[in-house]
């Protein structure tokens, strides 16, 4: 069968909000009906050396993007700093902070000033020696309405985020927000279909991505535009196989892990930008380039997710009873 290809607008519309009361078993309730449209930004920035000033930089973005009519913001991976994975340094953990902390109040008070709904990726101190790669999400009133802890944790060569964070334990979560239903994962959680799957199973109606990843710059030539389609795919795949939008946030700029001056050894890190935006057909609505920083804004239309989904009709056709094997770690019978 061929899917249609009705493929909506990609327009700034946001419906109003409407106050209901609904009465169950004798008692009135507020319900709060949705929008069926909402715009999502993404920022896409450079990192310094000075993890204040990347704060600083953050919350004018965040104010830049509710100007252009964002109702959700997402910022990249581990904004607060040039990411410091390129070296195992015990010292480092002292950028960590507990939520709430100082850096997710300053956050939420971004949030509540521009009536956003906010996405930031934090290095959370959980306990004494216990560390998380950690997405908050901030409601638009500036509460935090939940965390969803990075699953996956790789460690490559210049990414050694194993020395740093213990893998999530929170399990792959969508949030309700005063703009709807949205999910979030973190950068090497992409590769994974499983952890997208389950994320849109909850009723999420889009994933962010906030993401740091780039080229070492010895291999760019040869393998550079290879990873990069490969970044690419794979998070498209993710809204095509789920009917969801998917929003990539990625940071920009060559980065030596530079902290206050204390930088990793070699050549570094060119981080290679990229975000994008896509539908539930997994056409890339909006994408940034290489080098720049720049706000990416999207819409997200429920009214062409739930066409596409209605025309590619994926979840209807799930053999669920037949998936109990993909919990086994590999099926040749060892």
């Amino acid at each position: 069968m061929q899917p249609r290809r009705n493929i909506g607008g990609a327009g700034l519309t946001l419906l109003s909000y409407a106050v209901e009361v609904c009465v169950e078993n004798g008692a009135k309730t507020m319900a709060l009906a949705l929008p069926e449209k909402f715009n999502v930004a993404l920022i896409q920035m450079s990192c310094g050396s000075e993890p204040a000033d990347n704060l600083a930089k953050a919350i004018d973005r965040i104010a830049d993007a509710a100007r252009q009519g964002a109702h959700v913001v997402c910022l990249p991976e581990l904004f607060q700093t040039q990411y410091f994975c390129q070296r195992e340094d015990a010292v480092l953990f002292d950028l960590a902070e507990p939520i709430p902390g100082e850096a997710s109040r300053t956050l939420g008070e971004a949030a509540r000033k521009n009536k956003v709904v906010l996405i930031a990726s934090l290095f959370e101190k959980r306990a004494p020696g216990l560390y998380h790669n950690t997405a908050a999400v901030f409601e638009s009133d500036g509460s935090l309405r939940g965390l969803y802890r990075k699953m996956h944790i790789p460690d490559d060569p210049l990414y050694y985020e194993k020395f740093y964070f213990t893998p999530g334990d929170l399990g792959f979560r969508a949030f309700d927000t005063s703009a709807g239903k949205l999910g979030t994962l973190v950068c090497w959680d992409q590769w994974y279909p499983e952890g997208a799957r389950l994320t849109a199973l909850q009723g999420a109606s889009i994933l962010f991505y906030p993401t740091a990843i780039g080229w070492h710059p010895d291999e760019k030539a040869e393998f550079g535009a290879a990873q990069h389609d490969a970044w690419r795919t794979i998070q498209r795949a993710h809204a095509i196989a789920n009917g969801v939008y998917v929003a990539v946030v990625n940071r920009v700029g060559l980065e030596t892990g530079n902290i206050r001056g204390n930088s990793a050894p070699g050549k570094g890190l060119e981080f290679w930008g990229g975000s994008f935006f896509c539908d539930p057909f997994g056409r890339v609505l909006a994408e940034g380039s290489y080098d720049k920083e720049e706000i990416l804004v999207g819409e997200v239309d429920l009214k062409h997710l739930e066409d596409t989904r209605r025309n590619w009709p994926f979840l209807r056709d799930r053999r669920i009873d037949s998936y109990a094997p993909i919990t086994s770690r590999m099926l040749d019978g060892k």
